[in-house]
């Protein structure tokens, strides 16, 4: 049988969390069911702020139809394409926008799933920097203390 979305699932063992104490929020679920523009809704109805914008990647509002529609459409003609020695035009059209955009002197975009990704990939690109101008040795990396610099070792470990 299908689950209601608006139930809380009577097994919350699987799913490990993230940042999370998860043996407490086991015992008391705070669950939410839907969202729109600025608020979620819980299972008993009740509108929460989203006041991280999804955990930084709903900036413009949740559930919009605009973006849905534009999503949908994209989803139907090409859901995703690769970019390991692959293209698509979007995203080399997006790229030349960015650039458009950003400060002088920045004439490159590298597209990333997260910002755990883009940590790592700026600290493997200061060290790759480094030995393409035959300093190699040069590898000791910066951040701020107790920093959140992404979850993956790279991030982790300038962190302090």
């Amino acid at each position: 049988m299908a689950l209601d979305r608006k139930q809380t699932p009577n097994d919350l063992n699987a799913f490990w969390m993230p940042f999370t104490a998860n043996r407490q929020f086991k015992k008391a679920p705070r669950m939410f069911v839907a969202a729109k523009d600025m608020h979620y809704t819980t299972s008993d109805g009740r509108q929460v702020l989203d006041g991280t914008a999804g955990l930084w990647c709903c900036n413009a509002g949740h559930c919009r139809p605009k973006i849905t529609e534009a999503i949908q459409k994209q989803a139907a003609e090409l859901d995703y394409a690769p970019a390991f020695q692959m293209g698509h035009p979007i995203a080399f059209e997006l790229a030349n926008r960015l650039i458009d955009i950003a400060p002088q002197g920045i004439e490159h975009v590298f597209y990333t799933n997260s910002g755990s990704e883009s940590v790592e990939t700026a600290l493997k690109l200061a060290i790759g920097y480094h030995r393409a101008r035959g300093d190699g040795a040069r590898t000791r990396l910066i951040g701020r203390e107790r920093g959140y610099h992404g979850v993956n070792f790279g991030g982790i470990s300038v962190g302090g």
